[in-house]
């Protein structure tokens, strides 16, 4: 969020209370303009104290206006440092793309950091997930995913280690799926999601630069090469402040439609 905290002198326009339109409406039009025309995502409102003396109202008529942004999602309050323009959010899609892929398409810088690239033995959850027996070989890849320097996510992939010999001598790979197909011939083919709301533990919040128990999304991924072959079991975090869900339905029988 930014610091910088600008005067209501900046925020143009006047009251005119003989149009019969409610003050707050008046109040709510003309701070939508000003955050769309003169402000940035992420920028920092005017405090209500100094709007309340910029217009002549009363701080709950102030508050009244912003409510109704808040609500609409073009501004966002943050308790106790101030309301600001909302940064857009992305949709979430289920899509077998990779995270760089998709970032570029959306015109924006994506980057990694790894944060374990490992071989372990399989948990009881992971030995199901992966149909493998308890203890065998898996290979754990975990990462915080940024786009333009700000963290979007944690993703943490399993694959059986048997399915790739020697990918830990080749370091982290910039994309796994690509490396998984070129190297291995394991072309993933479908994959199907689990998506459920979660509060951020401690150490997601951390890497995330968000507040503990804050709301993200729970992706569960299972990826396959053939019908039943899974060769990729995962899990991501994403900040809810910035991402989505938009699932595209259709009804049973209708004519499919051509995506690309």
């Amino acid at each position: 969020m930014a610091n910088f905290v600008p005067p209501a002198r900046n925020v143009p326009g006047v009251i005119d209370r003989d149009t019969g339109v409610a003050v707050h409406i008046q109040l709510r039009e003309l701070l939508r303009r000003y955050a769309e025309d003169s402000l940035q995502p992420g920028a920092q409102l005017p405090s209500e104290r100094d709007l309340s003396e910029r217009f002549g109202v009363a701080r709950m008529t102030i508050r009244h206006a912003i409510d109704s942004l808040v609500e609409e999602g073009v501004l966002d309050r943050v308790v106790g440092l101030g309301t600001y323009v909302s940064k857009p959010k992305f949709d979430l899609q289920v899509r077998l793309t990779s995270y760089s892929e998709e970032m570029q398409r959306r015109g924006m810088t994506p980057a990694a950091q790894v944060l374990s690239f490992e071989q372990i033995p399989a948990t009881a959850r992971l030995a199901r997930e992966l149909k493998l027996d308890e203890g065998q070989a898996v290979i754990r890849f975990r990462r915080l995913l940024l786009a333009d320097e700000e963290p979007m996510s944690v993703d943490e992939n399993f694959i059986p280690a048997w399915r790739v010999p020697g990918i830990l001598d080749l370091g982290p790979p910039t994309s796994l799926y690509n490396l998984l197909s070129e190297k291995y011939g394991l072309v993933i083919e479908w994959g199907e999601d689990t998506i459920e709301a979660n509060a951020a533990t401690p150490s997601i919040a951390r890497l995330l630069k968000i507040d503990m128990g804050a709301p993200v999304l729970r992706l569960e991924r299972r990826a396959y090469v053939a019908r039943e072959v899974a060769v990729d079991y995962s899990v991501s975090f994403y900040r809810a402040d910035r991402y989505k869900l938009r699932v595209p339905l259709q009804r049973p029988g209708a004519r499919p439609r051509r995506t690309y």
